[in-house]
């Protein structure tokens, strides 16, 4: 078995951790932030976790990311249930006369969700039970250290420099450090060759609040998590013991929306839209508007024209790709991605180069769909923000334009609806989905009416106006 180091120490981190600690590999986990995980019921209100900037913003755990779980180490799910994390499920949940009601089989649309404090706090007491793993906190990785290569023209990576000037060397170094990586300016200071970055602002901002009910319960659903409204998407996700979020979704461009940055603001506009005005009857967790901007889609490639810029380090989860998070699909494809890496280290080449070129295909065989996807529905969405705004006609690609349709031949087709919520919930592909015989054509013609399928509440003048009241 392998010494191996994680750094980083978010959820995907220590999740990569406990799949391959219970593999047998020796893990040690080396966090950057020195708060030590508290317990879940004071995450909250006393952790604080700077190098994570959206860890008070709206989370989601999607069904995938419980599947893994459950499968994998079964110890997290009811550890989160123990500690007030909520399952959501629309066959569940929703009223028999539209499902059709629960039937074997609908369980796999169970997600268990909670926030992000909460969860993180959670899965960190699991790894602490873990004898393969040790978390040291309030370690700052500076520098790579380097041994002898396996190909020339490679630096091979053989363990990590700390800010204490402490050197810890390992068979294999990962590096899940988020969307704050800094992966490739510690490759440079090594004489590595720059992997390519795709990176852009994904063009939306977040502002987002909290709330409990007190008694436990949670506000009824009258729709989505995340509805299209107009020029604004609205989040609203149940979280653990009797809390929630909501969050509006704008474009970075929309100027006259940055006021939603007022409570005051933020409350009037949410009260314009009835499907979820509801979810402000609760006591508020913050004072303000958490608020979320300049988010980067990214995307790096370590393996160019068959060469790693290095070999001995992987890149996880965000650290190699991130998107836009309004579909609560990152913290999934990061699991997707730590469960192939377990996968691929059970018959690994032993020879780094030939490691690091089989990362590489792993990656594009398994995350690599689910970014892409991500990023259509994302770049999709701003596009029809843009449009609305502008007065002119939306006219989609075809990916989101599917998207479009099959959102609304769900409505009208229970059978649609399951299909539309295995690539919600990231059970399978859209491209898996629609190749069903007889599917891709029923969703045509059903969905062809897309653009008539209004949810209720506030147009763009509407907007506008609630803001500048």
């Amino acid at each position: 078995m392998a010494r191996i180091i994680v750094i980083g120490g978010g959820v995907v981190g220590l999740c990569s951790a406990l799949l391959l600690g219970r593999d047998g590999h020796e893990v040690t986990v080396l966090e950057r932030d020195s708060a030590p995980a508290p317990e879940p019921q004071q995450a909250w209100q006393h952790w604080e976790r700077r190098g994570v900037n959206q860890f008070r913003m709206l989370h989601f755990f999607q069904p995938r990311f419980r599947e893994i779980m459950e499968t994998n180490v079964p110890e997290v799910i009811p550890a989160l249930i123990a500690a007030g994390a909520t399952r959501v499920n629309p066959f569940r949940d929703a009223p028999a006369e539209f499902t059709g009601g629960f039937r074997e089989g609908d369980e796999r649309y169970d997600a268990i969700t909670a926030r992000r404090p909460v969860a993180e706090a959670v899965i960190s007491g699991v790894v602490a039970a873990d004898q393969h793993i040790t978390v040291r906190r309030g370690v700052v990785v500076v520098g790579l250290l380097t041994g002898a290569p396996s190909t020339v023209g490679v630096p091979n990576v053989i363990g990590v420099r700390t800010d204490a000037g402490e050197e810890i060397t390992a068979d294999l170094v990962i590096d899940a450090c988020g969307r704050r990586s800094t992966l490739p300016d510690l490759l440079a200071a090594i004489g590595a060759t720059a992997p390519i970055e795709e990176k852009e602002d994904c063009g939306f901002v977040y502002y987002g609040r909290h709330f409990t009910s007190g008694d436990g319960s949670l506000p009824p659903m009258f729709g989505g998590l995340l509805m299209a409204h107009d020029t604004v998407s609205i989040l609203t996700l149940p979280a653990d013991n009797g809390t929630w979020g909501v969050a509006l979704v704008t474009s970075a461009q929309d100027a006259p929306l940055r006021a939603l940055k007022d409570v005051d603001v933020w409350t009037r506009v949410v009260q314009g839209f009835p499907l979820v005005a509801h979810w402000l009857d609760g006591t508020p967790l913050d004072d303000g508007v958490a608020v979320m901007a300049k988010i980067e889609d990214r995307h790096r490639t370590f393996v160019i024209d068959g060469q790693p810029v290095a070999t001995g380090i992987l890149a996880l989860a965000d650290s190699w790709a991130c998107t836009n998070p309004s579909v609560g699909r990152g913290i999934s494809i990061g699991t997707i991605h730590a469960l192939a890496l377990r996968d691929l280290l059970r018959d690994a080449p032993t020879d780094p180069l030939a490691l690091s070129r089989a990362w590489h295909d792993v990656t594009i065989a398994t995350a690599e769909p689910w970014y892409r996807s991500t990023l259509a529905f994302d770049k999709g969405r701003l596009e029809q923000i843009h449009a609305s705004i502008e007065g002119r006609e939306f006219m989609p690609e075809t990916e989101y334009g599917m998207t479009l349709a099959m959102g609304a031949a769900a409505g009208k087709d229970v059978e649609l609806f399951r299909s539309f919520l295995d690539i919600v919930g990231m059970n399978a592909l859209p491209e898996q989905v629609l190749s069903t015989p007889g599917l891709f054509e029923r969703v045509i013609e059903l969905g062809a009416d897309w653009r008539e399928q209004v949810l209720p509440g506030l147009n763009r003048e509407q907007l506008l106006a609630a803001i500048a009241a």
